[in-house]
């Protein structure tokens, strides 16, 4: 299986635009944006399992 765990152009360049802009929060907003990209990650990680343990 050959699988590219690399970044695409346009997801390179979306990352050094949320880059610029997260360089603008203040401490507290960052943080709170942090905690819910971590738990969104959380639900696709358990939605993925899922799928996967379904056969989906």
């Amino acid at each position: 299986m050959n699988i590219s765990v690399g970044l695409s152009f346009e997801q390179q360049f979306n990352l050094r635009v949320y880059k610029e802009q997260v360089g603008q929060l203040d401490l507290s907003t960052a943080q709170d944006m942090l905690l819910e990209v971590l738990r969104q990650s959380m639900v696709k990680d358990n939605l993925l399992r899922e799928m996967i343990k379904n056969g989906i």
